[in-house]
């Protein structure tokens, strides 16, 4: 080989490594801040609080919020809720742009009514959704979403559960969280970039 030659192709092998690694890097870099690798979840069949059915198109329209909790819940769920009820009033328009679901992770108390009840006393901006216990785990299951009964005082029973909003851009795809306690600034940012999405 000549060896004038020998340099250019060093250089033409170093362009080529460092343009593919910067392909790489700026392909995981948008997954990791919201780019979709399709639809996440489940397909599923379930009820709103209105008695209307609700499946997985309904994360496909807008992008969406999607709390998990139960009405039984002491604090985090009644917090959650009356935050991302501000966070998104906060927005103004902005906010429009994204729907917004409490579903529970306790079908067997949570009928369409109950929830209907507990989510209207907190906002008018977050549907509720509920469904068949077994239709309900298999959702929950197919989110990724923590829930299990926690036996109490007197017979009844708690729930422990994922506590953080999920986060899904208009294709359904996964887009991020909002963890319980969050500061409220970097919320309010999420949901504006997710309203973006």
């Amino acid at each position: 080989m000549n060896k004038r030659l020998l340099p250019l192709l060093i250089v033409a092998i170093a362009l080529l490594a460092a343009a593919v690694g910067w392909v790489t890097f700026q392909s995981s870099r948008q997954t990791a801040i919201g780019g979709s690798q399709g639809p996440f979840g489940t397909p599923f069949q379930l009820t709103t609080m209105n008695d209307e059915p609700i499946t997985e198109a309904a994360f496909r329209e807008k992008p969406s919020a999607v709390f998990f909790g139960f009405t039984h819940c002491p604090d985090v769920c009644p917090t959650t809720l009356f935050e991302l009820d501000g966070w998104l009033k906060q927005l103004g328009t902005e906010g429009t742009n994204i729907n917004a679901y409490f579903v529970t992770v306790d079908p067997e108390r949570d009928t369409a009514a109950v929830l209907k009840s507990y989510v209207t006393n907190v906002s008018d901006r977050i549907m509720g959704v509920t469904g068949d216990p077994d239709k309900m785990a298999a959702m929950l299951k197919g989110y990724s979403v923590y829930a299990r009964k926690v036996a109490a005082e007197g017979g009844d029973y708690s729930m422990d559960h994922t506590a953080s909003i999920f986060l899904l851009d208009s294709k359904g795809g996964f887009f991020g969280t909002i963890a319980y306690g969050e500061n409220p600034d970097t919320a309010v940012e999420k949901l504006k970039r997710l309203a973006d999405s």
